[in-house]
This record gives structure tokens, sequence and C-alpha cells, in this order.
């Protein structure tokens, strides 16, 4: 499908795109205030950016609410992005140590002990 679209061969590796998900998710979860700074700033970004864009006070006023509410998630998505990029250098780099089979094991391995720092970092913080 994609050599009807592309005039040259795009070749795509499952492992490695699975490899990357998975360090991508265990590092998004690991590092969570890293990512909910991330989306914050994203949001304040795109509300700046978006104001720019309005020369009636009225006008901006009045879709105010409906923009933000779209920034925020605009802002959600697009903050995946640098950890997809760490997640994929830490992926490279286990596929150039180790081998391809290992990356898609130590990518779950990362989820799993991201996930359960996360609920225990979570845990710790309701009890204060």
């Amino acid at each position: 499908m994609l050599e009807e679209i592309f005039p040259f061969r795009v070749a795509i590796d499952a492992t490695t795109i699975a490899g990357t998900s998975l360090w991508s998710l265990g590092l998004y979860w690991g590092f969570s205030p890293v990512s909910e700074w991330v989306t914050l700033q994203l949001n304040r970004w795109f509300n700046f950016a978006e104001r720019a864009l309005y020369t009636s006070e009225e006008e901006f006023e009045r879709t105010r609410k409906a923009r933000e509410s779209q920034n925020a998630f605009y802002a959600s998505i697009f903050s995946i992005v640098p950890f997809l990029i760490v997640g994929t250098l830490c992926n490279w780099a286990v596929e150039f140590g180790l081998d391809k089979s290992w990356s898609i094991s130590i990518g779950i391995i990362t989820c799993f002990t991201c996930g359960i720092y996360e609920l225990g970092r979570r845990d710790s913080q309701n009890r204060e």
C-alpha cells in the first residue's frame, strides 16, 4: 500500500515499532511529572500562539472556552513526541547492544517497572 503512494520502497520493521512504542510508554509512565510539565508548556504555547490569530477581542473571548479545550487536547497528544524520540534512542541502543530479539522484551520490562513505580509514586503522594 505504501509503495503505491511513495515512489520508493519504505521498509517498516514491526519489531522496531513495537520496541520503540513500549519504551516510549514506559518512559511516559516513569517520568509522568515531566510529561505533565511538557503538556502544560505545550498548552500554554498553543494558547499564546492562537491569540495572535484574532484581531477582535470580543471574538477571542467568545470562542475562548472551546479553543482552550481543543488546545489542551492537542497538547496532550503532542506531549508524547519527546518520549517517542527518547524511546527510539533507547530501543536503538538495546538493538545495537544486545540484538533485535531483546528490544521488545526489555521494552515490556520497562513498561512494567515504570508502571509500578508510577503507582507507588501516586500512592505515596495520596498518603501525604
